[in-house]
């Protein structure tokens, strides 16, 4: 299985969880072929500081990572996309529409139950009304947008917290975070 992680400048977020679901894959004997890329990345930009230093308390070096732009060939490449915000998933869907099948975020993947998937359907339909409403100017009626607010007030957050600037103690958060989605997700491929 290819799996590619999406976030906005591929020097934080989706190179940690690169690196440490590569590691835990290898450690559990998974055949999980992993990369990462950020919707708003330069080519070859050095991974932060604080993200390698984050990395090494799991006994990971990933020193001479660097980052990667989002374009079709990754997304192409991947099986799976896993984004860290739901922006970067709505960013993935929109530039690349034949991904939407294969495109969630981390936690959104790793931790749906019926109902938040029967809202985040609902939801995106909604908002799909909207914008061609609003495209072909035709007003809104506040009850779609009541509807609308109602819902996303419901769905839980699928966002991993972003600790671009942050301290050594705020990667260490994100990573954590991370992890935990992870192990769930290693959990999901072996069962």
């Amino acid at each position: 299985m290819n799996i590619l992680f999406v976030c906005t400048g591929n020097t934080c977020r989706s190179p940690m969880a690169e690196a440490l679901l590569r590691k835990l894959a290898k450690d559990a004997n998974l055949d999980i072929e992993v990369r990462s890329a950020g919707v708003a990345a330069s080519q070859g930009a050095s991974i932060s500081r604080n993200a390698v230093t984050a990395l090494q308390d799991h006994q990971i070096d990933a020193a001479g990572a660097s980052s990667t732009p989002l374009t079709g060939f990754e997304v192409e490449w991947a099986d799976l996309i896993l984004t860290m915000t739901s922006g970067h998933k709505q960013h993935v869907v929109q530039q690349f529409p034949g991904s939407i099948e294969h495109t969630y975020t981390l936690k959104e993947y790793v931790e749906m139950d019926e109902q938040v998937i029967a809202d985040l359907i609902t939801l995106e339909e909604r908002i799909a009304d909207w914008q061609m409403k609003h495209a072909l100017g035709e007003p809104i009626p506040d009850s779609d947008r009541a509807a609308i607010i109602a819902l996303q007030q419901r769905i839980p957050s699928f966002d991993i917290s972003d600790p671009y600037g942050g301290s050594l103690g705020e990667y260490r958060h994100c990573l954590a975070e991370i992890h935990s989605a992870l192990l769930k997700l290693l959990k999901r491929a072996q069962g």
